[in-house]
C-alpha cells in the first residue's frame, strides 16, 4: 500500500453537495481489480474511478487517460458522471490533453471524446442499442415503481454500456411522486431510469404515432416549453438497487441514452435541459445537445469537494 493523490469531485452542480459525488483515484497503478472493487464498496458512492494511462492503443488514437469505474457492487464499462467527474479531476491536477480542443477518456466501452464549453465539461455519448421491453416484465416494474400503465407513455431498453429500462412518464409531477418498492424492483432489471416533461400534453400522440407531423408538432412544443435559457424541462429519476444505488442523485449514463431516444423520435428539441436529484435533496442539472452532425453531447459543471491522499 501507498499514498495516492484522491479527489472528491461533485458532478451535474456548480455548487457543492448538490449534484453527485464521485471518487477519484488519481493513480490507479499496480491496483488489483479486487482491490478497486473493495475500496468503491468502502466509499460506498454511487461510482468510484481509478486513472491509469491509456493503453498504447488506445494513446496512438488519442487517448489522453484511461478510467475504470466501479459501483460499490460491480464494474462499470461507461458511465457519465464518472466520465465528467474524472476528467474534471484529471485537468484539475494538471493533466494536459494531446488535443487543444477535446479530451479522448478510453474506457472499458472505448475511446470517449469530451470538450469545454467555458469551465464545464460534456461528454459524447457513446453508440446507443436499444429495443422494446417485454411487456410481462415492464408490468413487473411499473407495479415495483407503482405507476399505472397509463402513466408510462413509452418504454426502451438503452444500452451505450450499461444496459438501463427507460420509461418516459406522462409528466414530471408523476416522475416526481414515485416511491418505488426497492425490495420488488431488485432482481428485475439493472437499473431503471424514468423521465417526465413538462408538456406531457403532446407526448401521448408522439409515442403512439410515428408519423413526420407528430414528432415535428412535439419538437416545436418542447422548444417552446424549454427555450434557450437553463429553466429544465425534463425531470429524470434513476433507480438500481441490484447494484447497490437505491436512487442515484444524477445519472450521465441514462441522461445520456435517454436524450438519443427522446430526441431521434422528436419528442425533445435537440437542445434541453434535464433536473435530476430533486427528490433526496439534490439539484442535477443535465445540459443536453445534439450538434449539426447528429452527435448527442451531455454537459454538466462540477466542482472539487475534497482533495487529499488515500492509502491503497
Amino acid at each position: 500500500m501507498r499514498q495516492r493523490l484522491f479527489k472528491q469531485v461533485d458532478v451535474f452542480t456548480a455548487q457543492p453537495y448538490l449534484g453527485n459525488p464521485l471518487a477519484v483515484v488519481l493513480d490507479g497503478s499496480d491496483l488489483s481489480t479486487e482491490t478497486m472493487q473493495g475500496f468503491a464498496r468502502w466509499t460506498n458512492l454511487s461510482e468510484t474511478t481509478f486513472l491509469l494511462p491509456p493503453s498504447p492503443e488506445a494513446a496512438a488514437q488519442g487517448a489522453d487517460y484511461r478510467v475504470r469505474i466501479f459501483t460499490p457492487g460491480d464494474e462499470l464499462p461507461f458511465a457519465g458522471h464518472p466520465t465528467l467527474g474524472s476528467c474534471h479531476a484529471w485537468l484539475q491536477a494538471g493533466g494536459t490533453p494531446q488535443a487543444p480542443d477535446v479530451i479522448v477518456q478510453e474506457c472499458a466501452k472505448g475511446l470517449v471524446k469530451l470538450r469545454r464549453d467555458g469551465t464545464r465539461l460534456a461528454f459524447a455519448a457513446p453508440s446507443l442499442q436499444r429495443s422494446a421491453p417485454d411487456a410481462a416484465l415492464l408490468a413487473q416494474v411499473a407495479a415495483a415503481l407503482g405507476l399505472q400503465s397509463q402513466q408510462i407513455l413509452g418504454a426502451q431498453w438503452l444500452n451505450n454500456g450499461p444496459t438501463w429500462l427507460g420509461l418516459l412518464l406522462d409528466s414530471m409531477d408523476t416522475v416526481l411522486a414515485l416511491q418505488p418498492d426497492a425490495a420488488a424492483l431488485k432482481g428485475l432489471v439493472p437499473g431503471v431510469g424514468v423521465a417526465g416533461m413538462d408538456i406531457a400534453s403532446a407526448a401521448p400522440d408522439l409515442i403512439v404515432r410515428s408519423n413526420r407531423e407528430a414528432r415535428a408538432f412535439g419538437a416545436r412544443d418542447a422548444a417552446t416549453a424549454s427555450g434557450d435559457d437553463d429553466t429544465p424541462s425534463v425531470e429524470v429519476r434513476f433507480f438500481a438497487p441490484d447494484i447497490g444505488v437505491l436512487e442515484d442523485p444524477v445519472t450521465g449514463s441514462f441522461n445520456a441514452s435517454l436524450a438519443q431516444w427522446l430526441i431521434a423520435d422528436g419528442i425533445t428539441p435537440p437542445r434541453y435541459v434535464a433536473a435530476q436529484g430533486t427528490c433526496i435533496g439534490r439539484a442535477g442539472r443535465v445540459f443536453i445537445e445534439q450538434d449539426a452532425a447528429g452527435q448527442v453531447w451531455v454537459g454538466g459543471d462540477s466542482v472539487t469537494c475534497i482533495e487529499g491522499k488515500v492509502l491503497l
